[in-house]
């Protein structure tokens, strides 16, 4: 089984930026898709992005598109997201997740395991 563990998060004005990282153990990194998604407080965890296992398919949720990126470097066992032109509304515990398949998740009953979260706070 794959684990993740996020790092990166902070706080940032509006308008800025961050880039999470996820850094993965296991052996099975390679051939897994993944996603991250965010939970802001009272809200159900969403969908942000994800990447298949090879970095050839990446979608985006409609709130984030045109401004998140994902990327993953298969050789460092990594998934990055980078985040511009940040809104409050942002605001939210990013977390990265394993897909069960090779595509990624877009939906929590489609993951397999979690990393622990990183806060990510915008002020406006």
């Amino acid at each position: 089984q794959v684990q993740m563990v996020e790092s990166g998060g902070g706080l940032v004005q509006a308008g800025g930026s961050l880039r999470l990282s996820c850094a993965a153990s296991g052996r099975t990194f390679s051939v897994s898709g993944i996603s991250w998604f965010r939970q802001a407080p009272g809200k159900e965890r969403e969908f942000v992005a994800l990447i298949n296992w090879s970095g050839g398919l990446t979608n985006y949720a409609d709130s984030v598109k045109g401004r998140f990126t994902i990327s993953r470097d298969n050789a460092k066992n990594t998934v990055s997201l980078q985040m511009n032109s940040l809104k409050p509304e942002d605001t939210a515990v990013y977390y990265c997740a394993v897909g069960r398949s090779s595509t990624g998740a877009t939906i929590a009953t489609m993951v397999d395991s979690w990393g622990q979260g990183t806060q990510v706070t915008v002020s406006s």
